[in-house]
């Protein structure tokens, strides 16, 4: 690895396939998506006609207010803290930076965000940007580029919904008939395999191969856009590295471009959509490139028309679709004597307005609607040699991106995404000299397009990459083979990472993996959580939601140990409106789900105060438990009504990490922070409220002290002392280890509510201590070291008090707890032996059991844990009665 030339503590590194903090232990970063609201304008969702195109053509508006607003941005803050969360993947669009023109940067909303990163930085957050799109452009019914992308590349927008171009939510069905409260679920995403997004992709990639003709300022289509697009963040990146405390502090790296398509490029056939179902949703009219062509060119087609149900896609009849001569093209008349009197470009006289570029390059013929190049893209023009995006296209442009941002930011992080579900293509190291991270995609199809957990699934990965030769064989049935399925499928995932650096496919890989999206939508089942169903017997129950995120939140925990950032927190999520883009309602917040009566703030966190989660490092503790004289406290000196402090009142605490939140107890989970060593397993039960973390350590895991050079990381020099002086850092979420104290000042429940009682009895700790500072038994915990060749089980440590009720067994060491951080420290020695790998496991376990839900405020109708097979099924449909089957039983 290179010399990295970092003298600042909080320096990450990326290394043996890890995150890696200044001191040599590993880090795991998990957070969220901050924001999905930042695809719009603060005052213009997807679903808002008013304004929509007539703002758009004078320059559109300004994002400032996006990803929060500064008032209210340390309460959302805080809040994610509070979760956790130590990570924070952050949209901005194209559009956000040059909405006004070519070259007209919008440098106050830069300032903005600059302001904001402050705040991100003063409560403890690691910032990855992303460069966000979703099929192009919100005027193609997306987010992304600007308005004036679209008429450069010779289209219309006003015309996409009448020729179905492109679906936009706030003209659907169309213009004359909207209703966009009826936009079907996720029938956004078909964009990609419509009129814009094909094209536009192609030109964005492979405009200089695919049309040359193409000409604009003088250069070709593929060059203006890839230009405008790079210098766009390169400037963002450059005003960022001139704020003076951002860059490596919080800023570590930069996202790839969102979700890249492929366009028409590689298409095999444009007479035909592909049979197998790709990572392009089948649902509603389905066009060919060949009827979308015709369709731009105002000639009316009967389309094939697909439902989606539980078993996926299937052909529903077809529908004709009229434009009435209604061309996506723009008119000759939009650019007198080739230039346009808004943006002001010179086209080239080779360009002619008004006719399909794929015709003006005699792919097909507009007056027959014949295709006379069908294989056009399937092959590099005049030659038989195979397109391949990924290597010949993706790379070239993620290059010319990358080398932007670097002239502002050398050490960032180079975040690399390719298409959905793609492999990524070998990736030279020359590029990426040692700063790099995989951060790819995944979300349960199934349940993000039903709306529904359901009882079975697909391993929809190994379909789609050729594991399975019927897709009958990538069935799974009951939830307890969906878990294993989705922790398999993020398993390739994480393998694709040994592409970065051009490494062997079998060989370990040499930078991280991040999950950089992933969740699952609340909106389930006819929004039967906001009460919209059953009379409202369910408003506020998320317990099918829990069930889904959980399942894919674990999928990155067990032997996969992957980094995460959920999609998404919408400070302005509503129920009727979820994330205010296109129906979506991910967000893992809503001010419609605040419990009435408690606070939504919590007066006086000051957000220096903030730790929970901390990559700060920990300091290195020489006392035990037992002469421990109190706990650590970020908060003192934080002010509540009535004077007392946050110390006082963990409840208070509590209460504001739930209000609001959806699905809480799935992803405010506990998870290893640091690591001295490296996780090799994670395990976390829900329903048992148990930890269980796993680690191999060796010789070369000593950590570097602070007088060390920093270089001794990379080159393989550490300390010399062997009684390792950090420890390991693990997030204790109160939501799930809070005691009975805390409990019921919290919410003001009866104490006997609060155990779990699906638990079966004898799961508690041994002994419980009267106070966080005792032990149940005589030992102190730097007496409890135990090798792991010894025969003694050892026992559980238990902390209970105001704030924990917690049993914490570890196999050697000891421990620490720092309640106001919600973190628990493992102090361990590390073996001498150079050749010598240690595995070391802890446990931590709610004492009295796991807390139910309706404890937590959460409004859950019950606690019942899902059936498997056809039990489960049986059960969902109401013909399973009490009694009838064991509920141990599961029928696969």
């Amino acid at each position: 690895m290179p010399r990295v030339p970092s003298r600042n503590a909080s320096f990450i590194h990326t290394l043996n396939g890890n995150f890696v903090d200044n001191a040599g232990r590993t880090l795991l970063l998990r957070g969220v998506n901050l924001s999905g609201s930042s695809k719009a304008p603060l005052h213009q969702p997807s679903q808002v006609l008013d304004g929509f195109w007539e703002e758009a053509e004078v320059g559109g508006e300004s994002f400032i207010g996006r990803p929060l607003t500064l008032d209210d941005a340390d309460e959302h803050l805080a809040r994610l803290r509070g979760w956790g969360f130590n990570m924070l993947r952050f949209p901005v669009t194209w559009e956000a930076l040059e909405h006004d023109g070519p070259e007209k940067y919008d440098y106050e909303f830069m300032d903005y965000t600059i302001e904001i990163l402050r705040k991100c930085k003063a409560h403890g957050f690691k910032v990855y940007l992303n460069p966000h799109q979703d099929t192009w452009s919100r005027f193609s019914g997306g987010s992304g580029a600007p308005y004036w992308t679209l008429a450069a590349c010779g289209l219309n927008p006003r015309a996409f919904s009448a020729t179905q171009a492109a679906i936009i939510h706030c003209e659907y069905p169309t213009p004359a008939t909207r209703d966009p409260a009826e936009l079907p679920a996720m029938i956004w995403s078909t964009n990609y395999g419509r009129l814009v997004s094909h094209t536009i992709f192609a030109l964005f990639f492979g405009g200089s191969t695919f049309a040359p003709k193409c000409i604009i300022d003088g250069v070709n289509i593929q060059e203006y856009l890839q230009t405008h697009f790079a210098n766009a963040f390169g400037k963002l990146a450059e005003r960022v590295a001139a704020a003076g405390d951002l860059l490596d502090e919080v800023v570590i790296g930069w996202d790839s471009m969102n979700e890249p398509a492929e366009g028409l490029i590689s298409w095999d056939d444009l007479n035909a959509y592909p049979e197998k179902q790709g990572s392009t949703l089948k649902k509603g009219t389905v066009p060919s490139p060949a009827q979308s062509f015709r369709l731009g060119m105002g000639q009316a087609q009967t389309l094939d028309n697909y439902a989606f149900g539980s078993m996926g896609p299937k052909r529903d009849g077809s529908v004709t679709i009229d434009p009435n001569g209604v061309k996506v093209w723009a008119d000759p008349s939009t650019e007198p004597e080739g230039i346009h009197p808004r943006w002001g470009w010179r086209r080239d006289p080779g360009w002619t307005l008004g006719t399909c570029v794929w015709a003006l390059h005699g792919v097909w013929d507009v007056q027959s609607g014949y295709i006379l190049q069908p294989d056009y893209f399937a092959h590099l023009p005049g030659t038989q040699e195979p397109v391949h995006f990924l290597r010949s296209f993706f790379l070239p442009q993620f290059a010319v991106y990358l080398k932007a941002i670097r002239t502002h930011h050398p050490q960032a992080i180079a975040f690399v995404q390719p298409p959905v579900f793609a492999r990524p293509p070998p990736i030279p190291e020359e590029l990426l000299k040692g700063r790099a991270c995989y951060s790819t995609h995944y979300y349960d199809g199934l349940t993000l397009v039903t709306r529904h957990w359901n009882w079975f699934n697909a391993d929809a990965l190994g379909l789609l990459r050729g594991k399975y030769s019927s897709p009958i064989q990538a069935l799974r049935i009951g939830e307890s083979s969906i878990r294993k399925s989705l922790q398999s499928q993020l398993g390739y995932l994480k393998a694709d990472a040994t592409q970065l650096g051009a490494l062997p496919p079998t060989g370990p890989a040499r930078y991280p993996t991040i999950i950089g999206e992933i969740g699952t939508p609340f909106d389930m089942d006819s929004k039967r959580s906001y009460g919209y169903t059953d009379s409202g017997k369910y408003k506020g129950d998320y317990s099918r939601q829990e069930r889904a995120l959980d399942a894919s939140l674990n999928a990155a925990d067990g032997e996969n140990c992957l980094n995460w950032t959920v999609w998404t927190y919408c400070p302005d999520s509503s129920h009727q409106w979820g994330d205010g883009w296109n129906l979506e309602d991910l967000s893992l917040w809503s001010g419609d789900d605040l419990r009435v009566g408690e606070a939504v703030k919590v007066p006086g966190l000051t957000p220096s105060k903030l730790a929970m989660g901390s990559l700060t490092r920990a300091r290195a503790s020489t006392l035990t438990i037992s002469t421990l004289p109190a706990y650590s406290l970020p908060y003192s000196g934080s002010g509540f009504g009535g004077g007392k402090s946050v110390k006082d009142e963990p409840s208070v605490l509590l209460s504001f990490f739930t209000n609001g939140a959806r699905a809480v107890r799935a992803f405010c989970r506990p998870w290893p922070v640091a690591v001295v060593g490296t996780p090799t397993n994670i395990q976390f039960d829900i329903s048992k409220a148990v930890f269980h973390l796993t680690l191999k350590v060796n010789a070369g895991d000593v950590t570097v002290d602070d007088d060390e050079d920093d270089n001794d990381l990379l080159t393989g020099k550490r300390g010399l002392d062997k009684d390792n002086s950090l420890p390991t850092e693990m997030f204790l979420p109160l939501v799930h280890f809070a005691s009975d104290a805390c409990l019921g000042k919290a919410l003001g429940s009866a104490v006997s509510d609060q155990v779990d009682d699906s638990l079966e009895p004898g799961q508690e700790g041994n002994s419980r201590g009267t106070s966080g500072t005792a032990t149940p038994h005589a030992y102190t915990t730097s007496s409890l070291t135990l090798p792991l060749t010894s025969q003694v089980a050892p026992s559980p440590i238990v902390f209970k008090d105001d704030w924990y009720d917690i049993a914490v067994t570890v196999s050697e060491g000891r421990v620490e707890l720092l309640a106001s951080e919600q973190k628990l420290l493992w102090f361990y020695s590390v073996p001498a032996d150079e050749k010598e790998d240690k595995e070391l496991t802890i446990e931590v376990r709610r004492s009295s059991g796991a807390i139910k839900a309706s404890a937590l405020g959460l409004g859950y109708t019950t606690e019942s844990k899902a059936r498997d097979g056809c039990a489960g099924w049986l059960q969902e449909k109401g013909f399973l009665r009490d009694g009838w089957c064991p509920e141990g039983c599961s029928i696969m």
